[in-house]
């Protein structure tokens, strides 16, 4: 035993270099084969479907007229103002929802019988469609801009609040007990200890409320304003140019990815320090 304990000892560090040298390749090569994948099934199905002669004006949806259609998106400078302006509206919606749901989340999950008095509301409340709200919000806010903003928060407040307090609710009990202890009144607790530890729960809260968000956002610019991606897809199918639709779309499944990635990769600093 002794022999194969010796041997690993001296030959796992080289097993792993390798290992790590290999893994980014191997990943590398399975996210390629899935593009490719995605592509060609993507291509297939346009082909069977817009070959037929009824179809053949929306080849634009093909993968050639689509990719040749991004490109030229990419040097739009409608388009890029088109991203700032629903970039902010998701920012703001996402913040307001933060900094509402952030703080409730807190509570909640730290008392007890605040969690038992506010489950039904909530759980009543967050399983109406964000877009339900749109005639009322119409009616109460003067303007689209505001409109917008109050869906983006009503779709995304939820689970900010919600992983925030599973994330209260998960603290180590004896990290408590100890402040408790040392002297500790419930504001140091909350901020010290609870907010600390509950960090990795609130940027997965984040992640969430940004994909909700980003989803919702499209069809919420649907509205009666002149700017966003809803409105340049609109306008794109207004005047039938189908390729530059598609590739509308598909910037906005590259944009939302990126968004996505940005947070996983704050996560993994985080998940970082407090597993260690």
């Amino acid at each position: 035993m002794n022999l194969m304990h010796k041997y690993f000892t001296k030959h796992r560090a080289p097993i792993l270099r390798e290992k790590k040298a290999q893994g980014p390749f191997c990943k590398s090569c399975y996210v390629v084969t899935g593009i490719f994948v995605f592509l060609f099934l993507w291509g297939l199905c346009g082909y069977i479907i817009f070959s037929r002669p009824e179809f053949k004006q929306f080849s634009g949806f093909l993968p050639g007229p689509t990719l040749k259609a991004l490109i030229k998106l990419f040097f739009d400078p409608d388009f890029w103002s088109s991203v700032v302006a629903s970039l902010r509206r998701v920012l703001i919606g996402v913040g307001i929802a933060l900094l509402l749901g952030l703080p409730t989340g807190l509570f909640i999950g730290y008392s007890k019988r605040l969690q038992v008095m506010s489950y039904t509301p909530i759980q009543f409340i967050r399983m109406i469609s964000p877009l339900s709200w749109m005639p009322i919000a119409l009616l109460v806010f003067d303007t689209f801009e505001s409109t917008i903003y109050f869906l983006l928060t009503m779709a995304t407040i939820w689970p900010i609040m919600l992983n925030t307090s599973l994330g209260v609710k998960r603290v180590n009990p004896q990290w408590l007990k100890m402040a408790r202890n040392q002297g500790a009144n419930h504001h140091q607790v909350l901020l010290h200890i609870v907010l600390p530890a509950s960090i990795p729960y609130i940027l997965t809260s984040l992640r969430l409320a940004i994909g909700v968000a980003w989803i919702v956002l499209v069809p919420v610019e649907f509205l009666g304003i002149s700017s966003g991606l809803g409105y340049i897809i609109n306008d794109a199918r207004d005047t039938m140019e189908y390729d530059r639709l598609m590739a509308i779309v598909l910037a906005i499944g590259i944009i939302g990815f990126v968004l996505d990635g940005t947070i996983q990769l704050v996560q993994k600093v985080f998940r970082w320090t407090w597993v260690s």
